[in-house]
């Protein structure tokens, strides 16, 4: 569970860490100590890394609910349209995302894994391990929100060797080393070995936090399925041929959360925006509502709050001026998001399993892709405790890839990068057209990325360009290496 008590030394530690000029000298300072403990460093970078990524609070550069769940029409605003729900962003969005996962994730997960590994001056196997897994999921939504990044040669501005211009890597080497990197942290997590203090995520359980890096090891594995097939059939084979040494999500009790509380500071992000800011901008979309109508979905009462017992969505796009009339009939996003202690979701059991439902109906595992199928949606419908129709089956159809598709993005309704970066990825699902009354930026493309930092520009221009070299270009329609469509 989130402890803000334990912020301060995190946000002291930050200060010392994201520095490079003179960092060995503040490092020997008699008035500062010389060590941050993981026990310390640990919760402020889960906590940093897991807001930012459920969207954060501050205006202009909430990552999922101006962004990814407006882009994935999982959400639609009633106002202030140009803030997102009509493709456009301001630079204040994509600087303080990459800032915020390199500054306050990276580089202290990166910090304990050098105070923990065996030559470390806190040796420590399960905090290296877990530091592995978070410092891989924080690289996968970096890689997957903007293409080639810094990877090999990033965080190492107080290395012993600094390196203060990185070179931008390719996301087929990012993911290749993120596979290994996962591979590596299973090892070095032991059940029954060192505890752990400061886990705000699983509370000290090894095996979950190795269920999660091996979960985590197939998402990334079907993600790159269609780019590299055979590494994507070795790694998944590896991982589901031998169970006691690469465990994996068994039920919902592994999701990988964060569990907020009822209390500030330590409440959801939505209700900081919503509850306690009063923010009244964000509709469910009428993609969403229509779709869950259609196939009589009872996950749609947990998702949005209807009005007088009618669930009706705003289109996506459309002017304020339009946008404001359905104030009155729009259903808003359910208390099951809004609640304080509602979690902020990382992976899920259902993600898992629609996850090898795909790589089944593609031919890169050997299961039965209807299997894998239902039981994704099975374990969907009881993460959000909602009664599965008897009949939701038959209403469904047949496994097909766009189905699995489909239901992956209802599953992951809240966890708008995912879905997005998913949808991105295969083109499904297929969204409808758009309004005729919808205005967009972007030459109305669903964006595909986000636009470098202008930091990096200025302070690194010259590896930028090279980055920017492998995708095209540095805009929101550049198509991303793992794109099948």
């Amino acid at each position: 569970m989130k402890n803000k008590s334990l912020i301060f030394l995190g946000v002291f530690c930050l200060s010392i860490f994201s520095c490079t000029d003179g960092f060995d000298e503040m490092n020997t300072d008699p008035n500062n100590p010389t060590n941050i403990s993981p026990q310390y460093l640990l919760p402020y970078a889960i906590e940093r890394s897991v807001d930012r990524y459920w969207g954060g609070n501050a205006r202009f550069e909430r990552l999922n609910i101006d962004g990814a769940m407006l882009w994935v029409q999982q959400l639609s605003r009633n106002i202030y349209s140009n803030e997102g729900d009509n493709y456009g962003i301001t630079p204040t969005f994509y600087n303080n995302t990459w800032k915020s996962f390199y500054n306050d994730g990276l580089v202290n997960f990166q910090r304990i894994v050098e105070q923990s590994k065996a030559d470390g001056n806190l040796p420590n196997t399960n905090y290296e391990g877990i530091a592995l897994v978070m410092r891989s999921w924080t690289f996968s939504l970096l890689t997957d929100l903007y293409g080639p990044i810094p990877y090999k040669e990033a965080i190492k501005g107080s290395a012993a060797e600094p390196v203060y211009n990185p070179s931008f890597d390719s996301m087929e080497v990012v993911y290749s080393g993120l596979l290994a990197d996962l591979k590596e942290a299973n090892e070095k997590l032991k059940v029954g070995g060192p505890a752990v203090s400061g886990d705000i995520l699983y509370n000290g359980d090894i095996l979950k936090w190795k269920k999660f890096a091996n979960s985590l090891r197939v998402r990334l594995a079907n993600r790159q399925a269609a780019k590299k097939a055979a590494e994507s059939k070795a790694v998944l084979a590896e991982i589901l041929g031998n169970p006691s040494t690469y465990p994996i999500f068994t039920s919902n009790d592994d999701n990988a959360v964060l569990k907020n509380t009822d209390s500030r500071p330590s409440n959801n992000e939505f209700n900081e925006v919503m509850i306690v800011g009063g923010r009244t901008d964000w509709n469910l979309s009428k993609t969403v509502v229509d779709k869950l109508l259609a196939l009589k979905d009872t996950r749609l009462a947990v998702f949005g709050t209807p009005v007088k017992g009618v669930y009706e969505g705003i289109p996506n796009g459309l002017p304020d001026a339009i946008a404001t009339t359905y104030l009155s009939s729009a259903a808003t996003l359910g208390n099951y998001f809004t609640k304080a202690s509602a979690p902020s979701v990382l992976m899920t059991y259902s993600e898992l399993l629609l996850d090898l439902a795909e790589a089944a109906i593609d031919g890169d595992i050997s299961g039965i892709a209807d299997d894998y199928f239902k039981k994704g949606i099975t374990a969907s419908f009881g993460q959000f405790g909602a009664t599965m129709p008897a009949d939701y089956f038959t209403t469904v159809g047949p496994v097909s890839k766009e189905k699995i598709l489909d239901q992956k993005w209802i599953a992951l309704f809240g966890q708008g990068v995912e879905a997005w970066t998913e949808y991105r990825r295969t083109g499904f699902p297929v969204m409808p057209p758009k309004d005729p009354r919808a205005v967009f930026e972007n030459n109305g493309v669903i964006p595909t990325r986000l636009p470098y930092p202008t930091t990096e520009y200025s302070l690194n221009k010259t590896k930028l360009d090279a980055g920017i070299s492998l995708i095209g270009k540095d805009d929101m329609q550049a198509k991303l290496w793992w794109s099948e469509k």
